[in-house]
């Protein structure tokens, strides 16, 4: 890294409230160390909305359990499996979307033994173009957040619940989302990661099986198909509401402490 490049970095660093930064990668490794505000921030769903572990671990509910196909079950590996789901979904003709501009499939990128995985939305114009999420300008703010807890890209997965971009970047429907979603919970129950972040609204959404806004679900810590899952804003949110990084800072201090705990 260069010097303008860590002037950027450790800029970038104060305005999300950084007070300090530490080299001991012990936070990283599975079961190292012990952290009582790791553990102490569950809290449980208010009554009258569907606990999330119980949509997780649902085997009765179709669209939430999705069936690995027969190459997913027979695969040796992580990245097989991974595989064999992109060859699954194909050139994708499921819902309208095929037919409505989308350029690609936009699967998933990154590490498929991830201890971290994000989950956004649906893919942008420049992700459309390229094939891979988050590379746009939201892509480029979700990389720093990453930097900025000592990761890569490349350390982590990620990936969207929908796999072809929705025209005009409208916001997915429920039937799209209803068809695309089953590859997600796949590539989910392949990754194991310790812990997921669900990148804004429609993300939450739909792993939580809640209509609650993307506000009333961060600061909390959800079980969720043996995974910790942690509700933040999206980062083409905080393009448009500079504000809010202290928060999505203070979520993320929450997921560091997580993968430095979690057995």
């Amino acid at each position: 890294m260069d010097r303008d490049q860590l002037k950027n970095h450790l800029q970038f660093a104060a305005e999300l409230g950084v007070a300090g930064v530490s080299r001991d990668p012990a936070w990283r490794v599975r079961g190292q160390g012990s952290d009582a505000a790791g553990s102490s921030m569950f809290v449980p769903a208010p009554p009258g909305r569907l606990e999330p572990e119980s949509a997780g671990d649902s085997t009765d509910e179709a669209p939430e359990r999705a069936r690995p196909s027969p190459a997913v079950q027979v695969s040796r590996n992580a990245a097989e499996a991974l595989s064999a789901v992109r060859a699954d979904i194909g050139d994708c003709t499921r819902c309208k979307l095929h037919a409505q501009g989308r350029k690609q499939i936009v699967f998933g990128v990154g590490n498929p033994n991830a201890d971290l995985m994000f989950v956004g939305e649906a893919p942008g114009a420049d992700e459309d173009l390229q094939g891979i999420p988050f590379v746009g300008r939201a892509g480029q703010l979700l990389t720093r957040i990453i930097e900025a807890i000592d990761l890569k890209r490349e350390d982590v997965y990620i990936a969207n619940v929908i796999k072809c971009r929705p025209p005009g970047n409208r916001n997915p429907e429920q039937d799209e989302v209803e068809t695309c979603e089953p590859f997600l919970f796949q590539q989910i129950d392949i990754i194991k990661p310790k812990v997921i972040v669900a990148l804004g609204t429609f993300a939450a959404r739909t792993l939580l099986r809640t209509l609650d806004p993307i506000s009333r679900l961060r600061g909390r810590v959800y079980e969720y198909r043996g995974a910790k899952l942690i509700p933040t804003f999206h980062p083409a949110y905080l393009l448009r509401n500079p504000g809010s990084k202290r928060e999505v800072w203070e979520d993320m201090k929450v997921v560091r402490g997580l993968l430095k705990t979690e057995n």
